[in-house]
């Protein structure tokens, strides 16, 4: 757990902590550089339980910090945690128990709930933590990988080997959690979701994913593209990009930068046969005629992906269900 200036949150999420019904555990708890009353409270903890041990990062920003702790870790099982967050009473027992049903190469995702101490939670976060909650519930992670990162960073439990295989903490890229997810996919571990909220997530005007540069455009298209056309892209393969909105031209931009060749479709007839990068664009319903296809699909609207899915299912041709969506 890597906590910056977080003192007026971190007893309640100590707390919470040390009220676990599982009680086997250790917290690795690292200090970033807290101008506030982090490292106190931190160590006043520490004197009172002797599972939790503290430590000060080397280096500043979130991906050293968890990095410098984790060299720490002696369980044989890790989780993450944030500093202003809270667990449900049953949160580690749940994880562990459903675990040890399959054991190594395996990942245990649940669901998440927001929270505020005043006000309201943000829309966004409340349609990410649905959308979230959904896809732990029907186990289907990899499937929507290239939406959103599909395992919040605190979520998860996984055996320490399978942890070093897909290299931990080590890449310093953000956003760090779903970085990490594509690694999960990369190495082929299976992900099992459980249908319960297994964290309490703090909403707040002042978090990281509201106000660092490296999460203000929160698509992430550069990393998406880099592990599609590391796992998924067969070049082989005509491919083809649903959507002609904002979304689609930012990712026909960047395909257009890899020197990638593909059909541009639509279902709006007003941007069909339009010129836009020196790509005709076409009606949607020419994918029937391509052979053995790959789908990229980049449209915002929730309706609009609902759609499209149904349309592709009813067409039923097996490649053509060899689609993902992109935003």
């Amino acid at each position: 757990m890597a906590a910056k200036d977080t003192a007026v949150y971190l007893e309640d999420c100590l707390d919470s902590i040390i009220a676990q019904s599982y009680k086997n555990w250790e917290l690795i708890a690292i200090n970033d550089h807290s101008s506030d009353a982090t490292p106190e409270i931190l160590e006043e903890y520490a004197r009172h339980d002797t599972r939790i041990r503290v430590f000060h990062s080397d280096r500043p920003k979130l991906i050293p910090t968890l990095k410098y702790g984790y060299q720490f870790a002696k369980g044989e099982l890790i989780n993450r945690m944030d500093s202003d967050d809270k667990m449900p009473i049953d949160k580690l027992e749940t994880l562990i128990t459903e675990w040890l049903k399959y054991g190594r190469g395996t990942i245990i995702a649940g669901g998440t709930k927001h929270f505020v101490d005043e006000g309201e939670v943000g829309g966004g976060f409340l349609r990410y933590e649905e959308w979230l909650n959904e896809v732990a519930r029907d186990n289907r992670h990899y499937e929507e990988i290239y939406q959103e990162c599909v395992i919040p960073s605190h979520c998860w439990i996984i055996h320490k080997d399978d942890f070093d295989l897909v290299d931990g903490f080590n890449p310093e890229i953000y956003p760090e959690d779903y970085d990490l997810c594509f690694r999960f996919y990369k190495h082929k571990l299976e992900v099992i979701g459980i249908d319960k909220v297994l964290h309490h997530w703090r909403d707040r005007s002042n978090r990281i994913s509201r106000t660092w540069e490296e999460y203000k455009d929160n698509r992430y298209f550069d990393m998406k593209l880099r592990y599609f056309y590391e796992l998924d892209r067969d070049q082989s393969r005509p491919l083809v990009l649903w959507g002609t909105g904002r979304n689609g031209k930012d990712m026909a931009r960047l395909l257009l930068e890899r020197n990638d060749t593909f059909h541009w479709v639509s279902d709006s007839e007003r941007k069909i046969g339009v010129n836009i990068y020196g790509v005709i664009t076409e009606n949607y319903e020419m994918i029937n005629d391509i052979e053995n296809p790959q789908i990229m699909i980049v449209v915002a609207s929730p309706d609009g992906k609902t759609e499209i899915r149904n349309q592709l299912d009813q067409w039923g041709k097996e490649p053509i269900r060899d689609y993902w969506f992109f935003a």
